[in-house]
């Protein structure tokens, strides 16, 4: 491997880096000067460089932008003890691999170098190829069924109503059955019902006419005139407001409404698909949704998956959503590393697919190299993580894992998590008892020859 080099003018902060990095047994070589540096580069490259930022004879920045010209692949670390914002700025917009602050911990220094020297080590191996993705990603059986639903309905006209949680992609899956239906080719058009405040939603949904009250200076249009012979997604159809939920159950009864201040009724030919992450039956109950209204818009009934349901899905959505923040921002697209994507994985996702979204997106602008360890995801989703998994009891994990089993499509669940049970069982107690069988047997409260049986049968050693 090629050697570290570190260039200060300040000796004593060579020194340490000397010593730092041969207990480390990483090759090195020190620079008071970049001139020295500069120099060294006509006959040899480093493998990592760590840099001062202000130097007698030459700025750490400046010999920065002149690697990155000349040697892209090169990390440079830079570190510095004017620690303000335009210089932080400056070295990450000049391509710096990371930003070291003075005074620092010497060991948090040789991590970063120590991942710099990796990020080097996998260039050309670990390149991520951009492709192209699905509209929609899922391969967990739960997906399949949303999937085989958008075709069966892909000749239809029918209502749709979605139900899933926040973050869980409805809007795309309402979106999907347009542009599969027979109305592909005419305007698809979205509104969330519960973001727009209840005295503008009227107008909203259905226009208004000019003067009908205080700033409507022309006539407007709303959301159903626009989506006439498409298709309308109404999200959030929970939180909408008792009255307009009578205007709407007018109009998906006859096809017409009035404009707010108009008295001319209009009619048009549109397709509704509602959404929500409520459940309309138990607010039909309290008085909140109306139950004509619910059966008007529960013709077709989809309901999407949770993403801690399709936990299967997350390398397949992480890899995409990275490309597409690699994309939007023209940098190189970021890879996970298998640690990494094992941790992504078990995050329960409260957000969803929403989550996952911007955590990736997080850490196209935010980690420092190509390769993604568990080290550089977000520190909001590692505290939520461990606090999930401390509050969990071993119920609630055994929950999880036959909910997730299930989603799978597993079949012989429970056998096979029975003896996966009695596997554990049995290894601990013989542990406990330091292999002594008639031991663990009475302290599991079986027999003998039963706790025979069964290591054998389970394949337990001992």
């Amino acid at each position: 491997m090629k050697p570290i080099w570190i260039l200060d003018d300040d000796k004593s902060i060579r020194w340490v880096f000397e010593k730092a990095l041969a207990r480390s047994e990483l090759a090195f070589r020190t620079f008071p000067t970049t001139a020295d540096a500069l120099e060294a580069l006509k006959s040899e490259q480093p493998q990592v460089i760590v840099s001062d930022i202000r130097m007698p004879g030459g700025s750490g920045l400046d010999f920065l932008t002149e690697i990155k010209q000349k040697y892209p692949d090169i990390p440079v670390i830079i570190m510095t003890a004017y620690s303000d914002l335009e210089s932080a700025v400056a070295a990450f917009q000049n391509g710096a691999f990371e930003y070291i602050a003075k005074p620092f911990d010497v060991d948090q220094a040789l991590d970063v170098i120590k991942r710099a020297v990796d990020e080097t080590l996998q260039q050309g191996v670990d390149s991520v190829i951009l492709e192209e993705t699905p509209e929609i990603i899922g391969q967990a059986p739960a997906m399949q069924e949303v999937f085989r639903a958008i075709g069966r309905l892909s000749r239809s006209h029918a209502t749709v109503l979605i139900n899933g949680e926040s973050g869980s992609g409805k809007e795309l899956v309402a979106s999907a059955l347009h542009k599969h239906s027979p109305r592909h080719d005419k305007p698809f058009i979205a509104i969330n019902t519960a973001a727009i405040p209840k005295d503008l939603l009227e107008s909203e949904l259905f226009g208004h006419e000019r003067g009908a009250f205080t700033g409507a200076q022309a006539m407007r249009r709303g959301r159903f005139e626009q989506a006439d012979n498409g298709t309308l997604f109404l999200d959030e159809i929970g939180d909408m407001p008792a009255d307009l939920q009578t205007r709407l159950l007018r109009v998906l009864s006859d096809g017409q409404f009035y404009r707010v201040g108009g008295h001319q009724p209009i009619k048009v030919n549109v397709r509704v698909i509602a959404a929500t992450h409520q459940n309309l039956e138990e607010r039909v109950k309290l008085g909140l949704f109306r139950e004509d209204l619910f059966h008007r818009l529960n013709v077709i009934r989809l309901r999407l998956p949770a993403l801690r349901e399709r936990r299967e899905d997350v390398p397949l959505l992480a890899k995409h959503f990275l490309q597409q923040s690699a994309l939007s921002l023209d940098v190189e697209a970021k890879k996970l590393s298998p640690a990494a994507l094992k941790y992504l994985t078990a995050v329960n996702w409260s957000g969803n697919v929403r989550q996952l979204e911007n955590v990736c997106h997080w850490l196209t602008v935010m980690a420092p190299g190509q390769n993604v360890e568990v080290a550089d995801l977000p520190p909001e989703l590692k505290e939520s993580s461990a606090k999930t998994t401390a509050t969990n009891s071993w119920q609630d994990v055994l929950a999880q894992e036959v909910a997730d089993s299930l989603n799978r499509g597993e079949t012989g669940v429970l056998e096979g998590l029975t003896k996966d049970f009695e596997r554990v069982m049995i290894r601990k107690a013989l542990q406990h008892t330091d292999g002594r069988r008639i031991e663990a047997a009475k302290q599991l409260g079986m027999g003998r020859n039963t706790l025979t049986r069964k290591i054998q049968e389970l394949g337990i050693d001992g």
